[in-house]
Formats: structure tokens, sequence, C-alpha cells
């Protein structure tokens, strides 16, 4: 399994998600709901998560910014820091339903971090109707995007209900307290790195320019305008009904079958993706269709993974946000799957996703609420934000009880909706995050989008 790296600072990336909540609608909480056999075993599993925040300085680390905003934010230790905290038990909220826990997990979501703690809570919720119990996990996404919590999470999940003592508890991170003359020397250390960084790379472009004038020339101006493409505002929702905005979420589940939507998607030369956003796009266009609105296309979200191959992955945020319109008036599902494979294959081509870093660097070093602003014009226009997280493809155990499913709620962060697909086994688990402002009917929203993911399924041999 890979290694996961740490750094010291966040990323410029990471710090624009920190930076833009100064505006709630833009938060950006990544909130899962694990449903499993049993409770877990409660000093097994408290264990467990301590020896987690002592291997993984991360969980144990709270956000300082940089003095006068000079660099990024920093990590160090919270030396209040306070597990009975982070991790809570309690009883299952009201009938013990899975409805009762998703309509504890949203409030739970929509509440801000103490951005003087590690940014990250767990609740156990015991004693469900069925026997089960659920693990209601939130996390900040300027530590990491969907793909690394994943990555992250299985620091306190085991392969099998009883594995071996891991040794020892190692002993916690030593607590640090930088001054702010290091705070600001460190920052200023950082800029200058950074700027000695871009004057290394200068040869090369030159270079380049003076051997191939025209196609570098040609490459840049590409550059520039898919920049723009990545940045343009938006004013409106296209969906002329989902226009509505709160800083309310609701949350609702869909289960499919990850082998039925892999023999669909091969059906118009695609992968599980297409599949996923074909049922989508289908159960968008019947939600339109009860209301009596006629829609061609709608606004996405969809985050592309950037992060390199290798044995070691850097945590933090490693993706790019693309937006583009895309078609839900499309009949035939393989057509709609090809249409939509082909759309997605331009935004993984743009030549923007590069250099994403530097271009966040750029906005970070604008003022906070100008730099709010930018993005509330890039998002709040968004109809449905899709994404498609790799899980566990073996059964994973918490604490001695077995995973039954897994949903992790994407942040709106200015949509209507957000549609997020985390497999396990050969099951697909979906997650439906909705504005009840933009959707005030869930149950039916989350019907239509059912029976589109069922018409991908029923293409399957």
């Amino acid at each position: 399994m890979a290694t996961m790296r740490f750094e010291k600072r966040m990323s410029d990336q990471d710090a624009l998600m920190w930076a833009i909540e100064k505006d709630p609608l833009l938060r950006s909480t990544i909130t899962s709901v694990s449903l499993m056999s049993h409770a877990p075993d409660r000093d097994r599993f408290t264990a467990t998560i301590d020896r987690a925040t002592r291997e993984i300085p991360r969980l144990r680390q709270r956000v300082m910014s940089a003095p006068f905003n000079l660099a990024p934010p920093q990590f160090a230790i919270d030396p209040n820091f306070d597990l009975n905290y982070h991790l809570r038990w309690m009883k299952a909220p009201g009938d013990g339903s899975l409805r009762a826990v998703l309509d504890y997990a949203a409030p739970f979501a929509m509440s801000g971090f103490d951005r003087a703690r590690p940014l990250w809570e767990f609740v156990i919720l015991e004693d469900m109707d069925d026997g089960r119990a659920a693990l209601v996990q939130k996390i900040h996404h300027s530590l990491t995007d969907g793909v690394g919590a994943m990555k992250l999470s299985m620091a306190f999940l085991d392969t099998e209900p009883n594995p071996p003592a891991r040794g020892p508890l190692p002993e916690p991170p030593g607590v640090e307290r930088p001054s702010f003359s290091e705070m600001l020397q460190d920052a200023t250390g950082h800029n200058v790195r950074r700027a000695l960084g871009t004057l290394s790379r200068m040869p090369a472009t030159i270079i380049d320019m003076a051997r191939a004038p025209i196609a570098t020339g040609r490459g840049l101006i590409g550059l520039a305008l898919s920049t723009a493409r990545m940045m343009r505002p938006v004013s409106q929702p296209l969906s002329p009904i989902m226009d509505g905005r709160s800083l309310s979420v609701r949350f609702d589940v869909i289960n499919a079958s990850l082998p039925a939507l892999k023999n669909a998607s091969k059906l118009a030369g695609g992968r599980l993706n297409d599949a996923f956003v074909a049922g989508v796009a289908g159960g968008l266009r019947r939600y339109h269709d009860k209301h009596g609105a006629e829609v061609d296309e709608l606004r996405m979200t969809m985050p592309i993974n950037i992060r390199p191959g290798g044995d070691e992955v850097v945590a933090g945020n490693q993706f790019v946000p693309a937006r583009f319109s895309f078609p839900i008036s499309i009949a035939d599902p393989v057509d709609r799957m090809r249409a939509l494979n082909e759309l997605v294959a331009v935004q993984r081509a743009e030549p923007a996703l590069g250099i994403v870093e530097p271009i966040a660097g750029v906005l970070n070093r604008l003022p906070t609420g100008i730099t709010t602003n930018i993005f509330g014009s890039m998002l709040k226009a968004i109809d449905v934000v899709t994404s498609n997280v790799p899980g566990a493809p073996m059964p994973i155990y918490i604490g001695g009880a077995r995973l039954i499913a897994n949903y992790g709620f994407g942040p709106l962060s200015g949509a209507a909706s957000n549609i997020t697909l985390l497999s396990y086994c050969d099951d697909i688990h979906i997650a439906v995050s909705t504005d009840p402002a933009a959707v005030p009917d869930p149950d039916l929203y989350a019907e239509c989008l059912r029976e589109g993911l069922d018409e991908i399924q029923s293409l399957a041999p």
C-alpha cells in the first residue's frame, strides 16, 4: 500500500478551501455515514483511534495562520488535544432508523469546526432499530479529498474481525509552540523557496520559446484560454427549478451494483464513471419532467483526480473541480454514456489542469473577500456535483464490527445537489446531498435518481 506523506504547510489549493469559508455557503466539509453489523467494541476502537492519532500527526494538529497571511497556514500539534472531543459515543437518535441517522448527520455536517482544534470529529451511534450501529465522520476538505480520506481511514480500519495486536502504543507527537518570529521566518522562507523554484524553471521555458516559438506561443495561448474556462464566472443555474440556495442540507442514500454498472458502461466503450453520471443525468431528466420543466442541459462540477502514481501519496487535495454543461435530454442510455464519456475526456485534457497550484497561489495572495467572491461566482450556479471515489474491494471491520455500507456525502459548496459514489466490494453506495431551497421534494428527487441508475443497470448482461 502506498505511504502517505504529510507536509508541514497547507498547499495553496488546501488554503483556498480554508479561506473561502468566510462565506458559509462555501463550506467544504466531507461527511460519511458508515453502517456496521453491530456497535464496535468501545475500548478496542478507542485504542485504535488513539494509536492512529499517534502514528498520523495530522490527526492531532490544528491550523495556524501565517503572520500577515504571507504564506498558506501551517499545521502544529494541538497542546490541548482531547480524544474524547473528537470521538464520541451516543444512542442512535429518534426511532433508530437509517432515516433518523441521516437526519442526525445532516446538521452535524452543517455545523462549523472549532478552528482551535484538529479538523475532524467521529460519532458512534449505537442501538439502531435493527441492531446495527453507525459511524458518522466529518473532516474538513482542506485536510484531504475523498481519495485521500479513503487512504487515511485505513489507519483505523481492519480487513479481519480479530486482527493481531499491533505492538506497543507509540508515544504521542511532541507539542509544538512556534513563536511569532519563528512563524514569520518560516513563512518568508516558504515564499523565497517558491520564487526560486519558479525562477529555476524559466530557462527551460525560454529555451523552448527560442527553439519553437510558434508552437510554444500556441501552447501558452491554449493554456491561457483553458485557465479562463476554468475560472469563468456563471450567474444563474441552468435548472429553472433547482435555483434556490440556503445553508441547510438533506441526506439520502441509494444502493447499486458495481458489476452491473461496470458491465453497462462497456456497452458504450466507457468506464464506471460514465455509467454513473449517465444514470444521474437520466434521473435529473425525470425529476425535471415531473415538474414540467423542459431542460436540455445542466451544469456540473466533477472533481478530476490529478494524484501522481507511485509508492508515496501526498496528503491534501489533489483534484481539479472541472465545470461543464452536460446533456440530460438524450433518451437512449447508451448514447448518453457515450456523450458523457466524450465530455469528460475533454475536461481531463484541459491544459490548465497542470497549473492548478500556481493559480491557487495567485488567488491566495488576494484579499480573502475578493477570493471568496471569485469562488462564489464559480460555484453557486452549479446544478449538481458528481464524484466517484473507489472504496475497499474487500470486507472491512471497525472495532470487530463488519462494515455493511459506506456513504460519503460531499459538500454542496453552493451547488443544488452533490451525488457521490463510493464502491465497497461488489456494492455501490451513493450519497445524495441536496439543498432544501433547491430541492424541496427530496424523496421524489432520490426516487428519480434511482430510476435513472436502474435504467443503466438494466442494460448489463
